[in-house]
C-alpha cells in the first residue's frame, strides 16, 4: 500500500488522527471524527491554530467569550457547502454536536501569531469553476488565501463523475518569487481527504515529481486521505461516482501559488465548454 494513502481507523469515532511527525513533514496535523448528539469536544488549541470543517450535521462552538452555531448544516458533503470554524492559538473551546453523527474534520498548524476566531458560513464561500470539458470541477473556498489566519488554507472540491481534477497537474513544493516580489509558487504541504457519493466509488490520484523520484498512483475510497508532501498531484473521479475532497494546506505562505506541469500546459487552450452538472452543491441546499 502507498505510504501516501491514509486509511480510516475502522470502528473508531476519531477515524483519522495524523500528526505532522507521523506524516513526515512540518506543518499539517489532521483529524476526522464523528460525534453523537450533545457530545462535546473540549480542548485548548495550545500552540496551534485550528480549522474545523463541518462535513455533516450541526455544531455549536463556544470560545473567547463568544458562541457560534452552524444552524444550516448539511446531511452530507453532497448536500450543501461546509462551515469552517477558525480558532487561534491558546484558545479554550467547547464544540457541541447538535445532531447525531456530526462529522467534522480538523486541521491544526503550529503558529506564533494571534488571529480573531471566526466562523466562515456556507453563504460566504466563494464558488469557482476551474478547467473545462471533462476537467471541469467546483471549488468552494472555506479559508481562502487572504483569510485572517497565519498559515492554513482550506478548500473543498467537487469533481463530477469521470472528470479530471487538479488538472493540468500543478505543484507547490518550492518557494519562488519574481524580481518584483510577486509570489510565483509557495512551498506547501497538502492533505486530500475524500468523500464519494456512493460507498463503492473511488478516485485515482497520482503524485509525482519531475525527476520521478516520487511517482505513485493511488486508488482512493470514501473517508480515505492522500498526503501530498511534494510534486504534481492530479485526480480523476471514477466513472459513475461524484468525488469530493477537502484540501488542507500549510507551508511557507498562506497562498495557493503553484506551478503547472509544463508538459500539459497546452491543454489550457483546448477547452471548448463547461460541465452542465456543475454546480454540484450550493449554499441554498444547506439545512440539516
Amino acid at each position: 500500500m502507498s505510504n501516501l494513502l491514509i486509511k480510516p481507523q475502522s470502528g473508531n469515532k476519531t477515524y483519522h488522527s495524523l500528526t505532522s511527525e507521523q506524516a513526515g513533514w512540518t506543518y499539517l496535523n489532521f483529524e476526522a471524527k464523528v460525534l453523537d448528539e450533545n457530545e462535546q469536544l473540549s480542548a485548548n488549541t495550545g500552540d496551534y491554530e485550528y480549522c474545523i470543517v463541518l462535513l455533516s450535521g450541526n455544531f455549536k462552538v463556544e470560545a473567547a467569550g463568544q458562541t457560534w452555531e452552524t444552524r444550516n448544516g448539511r446531511r452530507d458533503v453532497f448536500s450543501g457547502i461546509g462551515h469552517a470554524m477558525y480558532l487561534s492559538r491558546n484558545t479554550d473551546f467547547i464544540l457541541t454536536a447538535q445532531t447525531n453523527r456530526t462529522d467534522i474534520a480538523i486541521c491544526k498548524v503550529a503558529t506564533d501569531e494571534d488571529h480573531p476566531p471566526r466562523m466562515k458560513r456556507p453563504e460566504e464561500a466563494a464558488i469557482e469553476y476551474r478547467g473545462g470539458d471533462n476537467a471541469n470541477r467546483q471549488i468552494n473556498s472555506l479559508l481562502e488565501p487572504g483569510f485572517d489566519c497565519h498559515k492554513i488554507v482550506c478548500v473543498e472540491v467537487y469533481t463530477p463523475s469521470g472528470n479530471w481534477s487538479s488538472f493540468p497537474a500543478h505543484k507547490h513544493d518550492e518557494r519562488k518569487v519574481s524580481e518584483d516580489g510577486t509570489l510565483l509558487e509557495a512551498n506547501l504541504e497538502e492533505i486530500y481527504f475524500y468523500k464519494i457519493d456512493k460507498p463503492q466509488g473511488y478516485a485515482i490520484q497520482q503524485v509525482y515529481t519531475e525527476d520521478r523520484s516520487l511517482d505513485e498512483i493511488v486508488r482512493v475510497k470514501n473517508n480515505e486521505a492522500v498526503l501530498v508532501p511534494k510534486g504534481y498531484h492530479p485526480v480523476v473521479a471514477g466513472h459513475g461516482y461524484h468525488v469530493y475532497y477537502l484540501n488542507f494546506l500549510a507551508g511557507s505562505d498562506q497562498s495557493l501559488a503553484n506551478t503547472s506541469d509544463p508538459d500539459h500546459d497546452w491543454i489550457y487552450r483546448t477547452w471548448a465548454g463547461s460541465d452542465p452538472r456543475l454546480p454540484i452543491v450550493t449554499a441554498d441546499m444547506n439545512g440539516c
